[in-house]
Parts: C-alpha cells; sequence; structure tokens
C-alpha cells in the first residue's frame, strides 16, 4: 500500500521508514488483505467480530510498540504508522481497536506505576482485555478541562467512587476497562475503572454516520467503587499529562489510518476507471477523472509524507513532536476526505452501494475530521506555533 506517485513508500523516515518495510508492516498487511472480502460485513452488522480482535491480537498488532517484556515488539513510530495504514484501508473500526488498545497502553506505559504497568499492559497487548478512552462527554468534547465526572474519596481508605456519563466511546459496548478522565478534588485526573463493576451501565449506540463496526456507546458511572490504586498519575495529572499521551498517541494512529483510506480510494477509483468505459470511450481517457485522479494521488502522497516526518520526528524524541503529530492528522483526515469523495464521484453508483468501500471511507473520513480533535481545533494549534515560530522574529511583518 503506497500513495507515493512512484507508486512505492518513502524513504524520507530514515532508519525507522526502512524499518517499517519489515515483519511487523507485512503481517499487517498480510492480516488486512485477509479480513478485506469481511469489511463490509462488520459495518452493515454494526460489529467487529471477537474472532477478528483476537486474530489481530495474535498478529501482534494491538500495541505493538509497547516494549518487549510487556507483550509488545518494540514497533518504531514509523512500524506503527504502517500497521494502522493497512488497518485504515481495509476498516476504520479495525484500525479503531489498534488505536484505542494503544492509547490506554501509552498512556499507562508514560504515568502508570510499575504495579499498573505490570497488571495491564500485557493484557493490552495480547487482547485478552479490550480498553475504552473514557473522556468525552455532554460539555465536554474538544474541551476536555471542562469533564465534570467526579472522583471522590470512598470514605474506607482504600477506595474511590467514580460518578459521571462519558459518550462516544469506541468499544465502549465490550470494553473490559476504561480510562477515565474525571476530576478529584476539583484536579483533572485519570482512573482505571474494570466495567464489570456495580454502577456501570452501557447504552449502545448505532447507526451513527462512520465508525459503525467500532461498537460504540455511551457510558454512565454511578457512584462505582475501585480501589485506589486505580488512579493514574496524581490529582492534576490527568488531562495534561496522562489524558495528552492517549490523545497523542491517538492522533499520530488516526493519521496513519487516514492514510490508508486515502491510498485504497486512489488505488479503487483508479482501477474502475481505467476498467469502465462510456459510449465506447475508458472513464480514464476523460480529462476531468484525469484530473481528479492526479489531485487526489498528489493529496494522498503528501499526507503520507507529513505522516513519516511526524513518525521521524516521534522516534527521534524530537522537540516539535507533538506538533508534527497534529499537522500529519489534520493533512491525512484531510486527503481522506477528498480520496474517498473522489473515490465515489468516480465509481458512481457503485461507489454508493451498501458493501462500498470507497462509500464506506468516505462516511469514516468525515469522522476522521472530527475525531482526537476537530479539524478547527488543529488549525488553531497549528497557527499558534507559526505565530511563536514567526512573529516576533526579526523583520517579521516588515515590508518587502
Amino acid at each position: 500500500m503506497s500513495g507515493s506517485l512512484s507508486g512505492g513508500s518513502s524513504g524520507s523516515g530514515g532508519a525507522a521508514g526502512t524499518r517499517a518495510a519489515g515483519a511487523l508492516a507485512a503481517e499487517a498487511e498480510r492480516f488486512a488483505a485477509a479480513v478485506r472480502p469481511s469489511a463490509a460485513d462488520w459495518d452493515l452488522a454494526g460489529e467487529l467480530p471477537a474472532s477478528v480482535r483476537k486474530e489481530a491480537a495474535a498478529a501482534g498488532l494491538l500495541a505493538p510498540d509497547l516494549p518487549g517484556r510487556y507483550g509488545g515488539a518494540d514497533a518504531t513510530p514509523a512500524e506503527l504508522g504502517e500497521i494502522c495504514a493497512h488497518l485504515g484501508g481495509v476498516c476504520s473500526a479495525l484500525r479503531g481497536l489498534a488505536t484505542v488498545q494503544g492509547m490506554v497502553a501509552a498512556a499507562l506505559r508514560r504515568w502508570g506505576t510499575a504495579e499498573q504497568r505490570a497488571l495491564w499492559l500485557p493484557r493490552l497487548a495480547d487482547g485478552s482485555l479490550t480498553a475504552g478512552f473514557a473522556a468525552t462527554e455532554d460539555g465536554a468534547g474538544s474541551e476536555l478541562s471542562a469533564v465534570a465526572t467526579t472522583i471522590e474519596d470512598a470514605g474506607d481508605g482504600t477506595h474511590v467512587t467514580v460518578t459521571g456519563r462519558k459518550k462516544w466511546i469506541t468499544f465502549g459496548q465490550i470494553a473490559d476497562v476504561l480510562l477515565v478522565l474525571g476530576r478529584y478534588d476539583g484536579k483533572p485526573a485519570a482512573v482505571l475503572v474494570e466495567t464489570d463493576r456495580d454502577g456501570v451501565e452501557r447504552e449502545t449506540v448505532g447507526g451513527q454516520l462512520g465508525m459503525r463496526a467500532a461498537q460504540i456507546a455511551h457510558i454512565r458511572l454511578d457512584a462505582v467503587r475501585v480501589p485506589r490504586g486505580a488512579l493514574v498519575a496524581p490529582a492534576g495529572a490527568g488531562l495534561s499529562h496522562v489524558a495528552a499521551v492517549a490523545l497523542d498517541h491517538g492522533r499520530f494512529t488516526v493519521a496513519w489510518g487516514c492514510v490508508g483510506m486515502a491510498e485504497a480510494c486512489v488505488a479503487d477509483a483508479t482501477a474502475h476507471a481505467a476498467a469502465r468505459s462510456q459510449a465506447g470511450v475508458a472513464l480514464a481517457a476523460h480529462q476531468s477523472v484525469r484530473a481528479l485522479l492526479a489531485r487526489t494521488a498528489v493529496e494522498t502522497t503528501g499526507a503520507r509524507e507529513l505522516a513519516l516526518r511526524a513518525a521521524r520526528f516521534r522516534s527521534e524524541g524530537a522537540t516539535g513532536a507533538v506538533t508534527e503529530t497534529i499537522v500529519a492528522k489534520y493533512a491525512a483526515a484531510a486527503a481522506a476526505a477528498s480520496a474517498s469523495g473522489s473515490a465515489v464521484q468516480i465509481l458512481g453508483s457503485a461507489g454508493c452501494e451498501p458493501r462500498s468501500r470507497a462509500g464506506r471511507h468516505f462516511r469514516d473520513a468525515k469522522v476522521m475530521e472530527i475525531i482526537e480533535g476537530a479539524q478547527q481545533v488543529a488549525e488553531e494549534h497549528i497557527a499558534e506555533q507559526l505565530m511563536r515560530r514567526h512573529a516576533a522574529a526579526p523583520g517579521a511583518g516588515a515590508p518587502a
């Protein structure tokens, strides 16, 4: 799978980019090809089968960037990206499974205690547990500092209670454990909540625009008692540290999933245009069609290059890695929306059929422009970084 015009992956990712062509990416490509014929069925049924989740885990595709001691494969950012591109090119819900497992795993790896890492990380990597990231609420979407979920001392010195209502939780219908963002003593805090505890109620969400197989749910937490040891990092660090790491990981994998979606749409649209004829003239012979294919191919290639750049920054631990990830996610989501829209246009009625991959990606791409931070939020961040970099520079704004 590649969005480059030459037909091969860019090597601009340096050593990490070279390794991305290795075993992990190859396994993801094999797995994605094997399950591709079933993806439309998952979307129509609104469910990712348990057998598929187990196969993805057995293939090492869940939290592969964890260290080997926790059951991961020490995947580089570029390898993780290629995995998500392959999965995203088949089904956004499948990529979403890798995303949410990775988000919770990344947060625990960075901010969890040694006991929490030992207890949870291996089970996230091997898929024996499905995780959910419970942050969004009615009044807290892109502005997560407004969360109202409360975490309070239970009065016995050993437990806390968690009360609130979380919305749009990916795989919330089946999640075994939730990383919940709330407030403890008025400060942002994060806590792990097992969903088999008393007071956890799930409300199935169905028929949404996209991500229909991701088994999304709204979740009510009614004074759910959990051990104090389930708190992740001190109160006050829940948003700026724990959630920030999870969200950054999510944006990176969403970016690469969007690259995969865009590449799949370019491939499908090009194949259809080459094979389809109108009045004895190949569809691909029409200048307007060729121009549309060219534009989407260039946009997709640009998104891949930005995703590779973000992977390189992350691999090197370079300053600005978070911003590069936001830029990549912004560009890749836009490329997926553009490529899927073009593919549906070129495929015509075939692109509108319920089992059309381009049609699914068209719906999912709009969700990707909103998930993990809307495009407008990304624009604000990118503009702020530009101002910091250039507005105060000598001669900035001076007449040419």
